[in-house]
């Protein structure tokens, strides 16, 4: 049986949903068991605070816990079936005494590897409402078993496959599709833990895209800076673009000025099944070494003609 989970996580009752979040990330980081191998310690206490933060991570649980609907371990609080232990927790009789509303097997078992995992949240085999109903007292369905993999923006645009080693030595291959947007979750069926005389339970693989150096993200669209020359702004011309799927020519417009946007349409991220466009900010730029031709030129056309922008 679990202990106080405030306890385990090192929160005090007031604390918030940030600080439970934090403090299980700290702890999940020191104790996990691909930074701790062998160690059976820090296994056990791995899952102490996984179960921790399973019941306290969810706000309604957290609230069922704190009026003593539920113990720690995620059981309804039973009464006047058999008697209660101590504490108020359903004692040997009644339907406690067949482990009704346990917890599976094995505790939080599949674990994706250290360096993919960001947050687990543990269903019980048994704890999983209608998800398990009707499966009987003595088994229920395995753990599921969530984990977040990054990838890059190229990769979630064009669709590719990535591998990922869980804690007990599986590798599962994990298909990327096409036009993958942030926050998007593959699962994987009867890739969790097993379950106690029922089906595995499942893997969730959040995906999570990472920074580009150089687009930035605003929903399905892309923004970018694109630098360009005083001769290509002055006069128009094609220049290169970069695009998530490699370089194609744009025609930069004549007389063109910095901060001017151009659209690619097509060709930037996806959001909800929708592709965005490329927005190219405009940036005109001065050679790096300084050009004796063009700093004559300059110098006579300020003569001749001033210019001050914006008047």
């Amino acid at each position: 049986m679990a202990g106080d989970p405030y306890q385990e996580l090192g929160v005090s009752k007031g604390a918030s949903a940030d600080e439970i979040k934090k403090a299980f990330r700290k702890l999940a980081k020191e104790l996990h068991p691909d930074k701790n191998p062998g160690d059976k310690a820090a296994e056990e206490r791995f899952k102490r605070i996984t179960a921790a933060f399973d019941l306290l991570g969810d706000a309604e649980k957290r609230a069922k816990y704190d009026r003593g609907e539920i113990d720690a371990d995620g059981r309804e609080q039973f009464r006047g079936f058999g008697g209660a232990g101590q504490g108020g927790r359903p004692g040997g009789g009644g339907f406690g005494g067949f482990g009704f509303g346990g917890r599976g097997e094995g505790g939080p078992g599949g674990r994706a590897s250290f360096d993919d995992i960001d947050l687990e949240e543990i269903f019980g085999a048994f704890g999983g409402g209608a998800r398990n109903a009707g499966r009987g007292f003595g088994g229920g369905r395995g753990q599921d078993v969530r984990a977040t993999l990054d990838i890059s923006l190229e990769d979630a645009i064009a669709g590719t496959t990535r591998r990922i080693q869980f804690s007990d030595g599986r590798m599962l291959d994990v298909t990327i599709p096409k036009g993958a947007s942030e926050g998007q979750t593959i699962r994987l069926k009867g890739q969790g833990a097993p379950g106690r005389g029922g089906q595995a339970g499942d893997a969730l693989i959040e995906l999570r895209i990472q920074p580009h150096p150089v687009f930035k993200r605003d929903g399905a669209d892309l923004t970018m800076d694109l630098p360009v020359s005083v001769p290509d702004a002055v006069l128009g011309g094609k220049i290169q673009v970069p695009t998530p799927e490699g370089a194609v020519m744009m025609t930069i417009p004549k007389g063109s000025n910095s901060g001017k946007v151009l659209r690619l349409k097509g060709r930037g991220a996806y959001a909800n099944g929708r592709r965005g466009d490329l927005m190219a900010k405009l940036v005109v730029t001065l050679p790096e070494t300084p050009d004796d031709e063009l700093v004559r030129f300059a110098t006579e056309w300020r003569e001749r003609r001033p210019y001050k922008p914006g008047r």
